[in-house]
This record gives C-alpha cells, structure tokens and sequence, in this order.
C-alpha cells in the first residue's frame, strides 16, 4: 500500500506565514509588467498535460523551461504554478485579501525574466492560492460580495502580471482563527462563479483538498464543470478527484520530485495513460538535474526521455 504523502510540507507553509490541455486558455494579458510576447509553437507532442509546482521560497520557476523530450524536443511540462501566494485576513476591516510573500513578489515583478520566458515557449504560468493561518479560505466568505471581492483580487493578478490563471489549495486556513467563521456551502461556489465570470478564458484548477472541493454546489448550483484542472493533493499516491470533470481534465497520479521513488513515478505515469486520464501532477521541482527522476514519467506518458538544459 502506497504511503500518503501530506500536499505540502509544514515548513514551507510556515514560511509563507513568517513573511509580511495542454494551452488551455488565451495569451496572457497585457499588465503592469508587460505583455507576454505570443508563444512559439511548442514542439508537437502527444499525451498527458504534465504540471509543475515550483516553491518559488527556494527555486526558479524558470527550472520548468529547463526539461524538454528527447524525441521531437517538446516541453516535458506544460503548466508551471508559481506556489504561492496567500489568502490573508485583515483583522482591522474583518476582510480577506491576496497576499505575496517577497519571493511570489519578486517572481511577479520580474515577469519578463522570470514568467515571459516560460510562455513563449508555450507553458501556462498558473499562480497558485494558499491558506496562511489566519482563519481566511476560500470557503468562509459571509456574503456573496466578500466572495466577489477576492475574485477581483484574483483576477486583477492575473492581468496585471500577464498571468494564465489561477490554482485554489485549501490548505493552512485554520477557519475560526482572528473570529472567523467556518466553512458553509455558498462560499466557494460564490468565489468560483465570479472568478470564472472575470476570467472566461483563462485556467483555474483545483488542489484538490479541504473543506473548499467538497462544497461545489450551492443553491442549485454546481461549480465543477467551470473548473479546468483537478488533480489529486497526495504524492506518491493515485486517487481521482471527486469532481465531475472529465478524464482529460484529471490527475489521479501526483508524484513529488526527488521524493517519490522512480518506480512509483513510472507506474502512476503507465497507469494515468492506460485508464485515460488528460493531466500528470507533479510538486517541488528544483534546480537539480532531475533528468532521471522526470524521464520515470515522460517514457510512460510520451515515449521519450527527459533532457535537462541548465
């Protein structure tokens, strides 16, 4: 039996808090930073979306560039999720608001090096969205108009920085801290249909954890088809989103670089292309040569080594 690995580590939640398919949607959208130049056609390849999380606390997100197929020299990844942002909770207004940390600060503000490059190459930058101990989620909105708000918020990131969408992971909220309240059934589903509302065309996938993915619908209402994305929060381990998605917008296999081992690799990619499904998620890619580790999933999923260009 397959060991479950926990989404993220406690350490790197912590110091978010210390700090005060494939194309899937347009071009990204002229900002404050600057426009993304239209991707070069991507090297044609057939197969599975393959996702990276990249912990921008300690790595480039510009690693995600670094891998393409041995065999017709397409990107091994075609999303890249900048990991992450925060959903923080002012205590003086009782608001939540969308918080970067210096190093998400400094990815954004240095998109032309650091986000650009990866989009012409035809990669989705994704920023992903976390709880930060503050009793704020996305699943305790009081009204409607609180939901609405930080849907602004959100998109409003996503134009200023020339970015492909955005990733929920509810996790680390701790709901009920500084008086908040706890999760109830309209939240999310109010958060997701203005988020979708002020971006029709870009990405919005779902970690699929926490109080958040199980209330997607509300009030006659379901959410679950505006999402693109799910995929599965534990590494190392195959388990299919509870959402209803079809298979192409799934990832069952999740698999943490460096730690999971290659033969689970391997055979959550072989599995992933044997029962159909369209995405393969990976977290934590660094600045190593992982090669090896990346070609355990790109045989299976694409029929080709991985190669690594510092």
């Amino acid at each position: 039996m397959l060991t479950l690995v926990r989404s993220r580590v406690r350490t790197a939640a912590l110091a978010l808090s210390a700090v005060v398919a494939l194309a899937v949607g347009a071009t990204a959208t002229t900002g404050t930073t600057g426009a993304a130049a239209a991707p070069a056609p991507a090297a044609a390849k057939q197969g599975p979306a393959s996702v990276a999380y990249v912990e921008v606390n300690n790595n480039s997100m510009l690693n995600v560039g670094k891998y393409t197929l041995a065999g017709g020299g397409g990107n091994v990844f075609d999303v890249a999720v900048i990991f992450a942002a925060n959903i923080n909770y002012d205590t003086g207004t009782k608001t939540a608001y969308l918080h970067f940390n210096e190093n998400v600060q400094r990815v954004l503000d240095n998109a032309a090096t650091q986000i650009r490059p990866l989009q012409q190459k035809g990669i989705k930058v994704l920023l992903s969205v976390l709880g930060n101990h503050q009793g704020a989620g996305f699943a305790n909105f009081p009204s409607q108009q609180a939901a609405s708000a930080f849907a602004k918020q959100l998109s409003d990131a996503v134009a200023t920085y020339g970015l492909d969408g955005i990733d929920f992971d509810d996790e680390y909220a701790q709901y009920g801290t500084n008086g908040t309240g706890q999760p109830n059934a309209s939240s999310f589903v109010h958060l997701m249909t203005a988020l979708r509302a002020n971006m029709p065309n870009k990405i919005i996938s779902l970690y699929n954890i926490g109080p958040a993915a199980s209330r997607l619908s509300y009030g006659g209402v379901d959410v679950s088809s505006k999402f693109d994305y799910a995929w599965n929060p534990y590494y190392g381990s195959w388990q299919v989103p509870g959402i209803a998605l079809p298979k192409s917008k799934l990832s069952p296999a999740a698999v943490e670089i460096g730690r999971t081992s290659q033969t689970t690799t391997a055979d959550l990619a072989r599995r992933t292309v044997s029962e159909a499904y369209g995405v393969f998620l990976t977290y934590n890619l660094d600045g190593s040569n992982r090669s090896a580790d990346v070609s355990a999933f790109t045989r299976q999923l694409y029929g080709s080594d991985a190669v690594y260009t510092p």
